[in-house]
């Protein structure tokens, strides 16, 4: 089975992934009555490495879950420039992102799943490398921000799979035609 590329992302309404300063405090999505939701739990079971960016992967430690590091059953790749001190199931590299896709798709395992930032998103979004695109929509109109999708090169079309709402999120999955 032929390992696929799933950026698996949360937005805001208008299409940001954080506010101008890179602050995701958005993101809390508390309701009064939640219905169960394993949307999560299922795609996390479908991938057994993720990639992201050094701002992201500081933002997962020090404000998502500054107690426990959420992938530390998988391999996690973190692209920096800045010196880290290397952890358990995470490599931190200078690699070029899409030399990185390159040898990881030629390796057995299950799907990548790009966390994000923009700065790794974009460059994929160039040459084309994600193969599915798993959005949710937070129900918040920030106005501005870092967006998703900034400008890119060349048109990529899409093909709807699913769609759904559970908790007030919006659930979008599209493949790559």
């Amino acid at each position: 089975m032929k390992r696929k590329v799933v950026l698996f992302i949360a937005m805001s309404l208008d299409g940001y992934i954080a506010r101008k300063n890179g602050a995701i405090d958005w993101l809390d999505t508390s309701i009064d009555h939640p219905v169960e939701d394993f949307s999560y739990e299922n795609f996390y079971s479908t991938i057994d490495t993720v990639i992201m960016g050094r701002t992201t992967y500081d933002q997962v430690i020090n404000e998502l879950s500054p107690d426990l590091y959420p992938y530390k059953d998988i391999q996690s790749y973190v692209l920096t420039s800045r010196p880290a001190q290397p952890k358990k199931h995470v490599k931190f590299i200078t690699e070029d992102i899409s030399e990185l896709i390159l040898r990881l798709k030629r390796e057995a395992g299950k799907d990548i799943w790009i966390v994000g930032g923009h700065s790794i998103i974009k460059p994929l979004l160039q040459l084309n490398m994600i193969n599915e695109f798993k959005i949710t929509i937070i129900p918040t109109l920030l106005g501005n921000g870092i967006p998703l999708f900034d400008s890119f090169q060349n048109e990529i079309k899409l093909q709807q799979v699913n769609s759904y709402v559970r908790n007030q999120l919006t659930y979008l999955h599209f493949v790559r035609k």
